[in-house]
């Protein structure tokens, strides 16, 4: 069964990265499952459109890893495949 929206934006299972991100001149760090969900599913859908794909593979491996922290490695690739992709890291 997977982890309602509250739960995986709630979970501090640790990615196995952490990643710092610029935005806005600001810098984010993502090191936890719950981080990253709430940094792609905060974002307006209309931004990630590009990377549909990309984004709804890494919105599943976290919903996952929430779940099952063994899933943190394809949720890690996923996120990194996402961000690389979006020109963020």
């Amino acid at each position: 069964m997977m982890p309602g929206a509250n739960d995986v934006s709630n979970s501090d299972t640790p990615l196995r990265a952490t990643f710092k991100i610029s935005l806005n001149g600001k810098t984010v760090s993502i090191g936890t499952v719950g981080q990253a969900y709430r940094f792609i599913t905060n974002l307006s859908s209309v931004e990630w459109i590009e990377f549909k794909s990309l984004h709804a593979d890494a919105v599943s491996t976290l919903q996952g890893a929430a779940d099952n922290a063994m899933l943190t490695v394809q949720a890690t690739a996923a996120l990194r495949a996402l961000f690389v992709r979006a020109k963020l890291l």
